[in-house]
């Protein structure tokens, strides 16, 4: 997948990741992104956008809980890859 997505924190700063996986869980999308191509830290984002907005938007997951849950997610989606948490 390895696409590049820029956020904008609450600062006005740029964030540049890169997209690893994607998954829906209970109606929900979710997207696992890394900062750097390869090897690097991992994010997992929410999206929150609505159907009629132009381009996804997201929030960074920050429940511990739902952050286990979903690494493991991840993790199974992405057997062949070494995701540490």
């Amino acid at each position: 997948m390895e696409e590049k997505i820029v956020l904008t924190d609450e600062f006005g700063e740029e964030i540049v990741l890169y997209a690893v996986e994607e998954t829906r869980v209970a109606g929900v999308n979710y997207l696992l992104a890394a900062d750097e191509e390869g090897d690097g830290d991992c994010y997992i984002l929410r999206d929150i956008s609505q159907a009629e907005d132009a381009e996804a938007i997201y929030e960074m997951v920050e429940d511990d809980d739902e952050l286990d849950y979903l690494f493991r997610v991840f993790k199974e989606l992405l057997e062949d890859i070494d995701l540490e948490y």
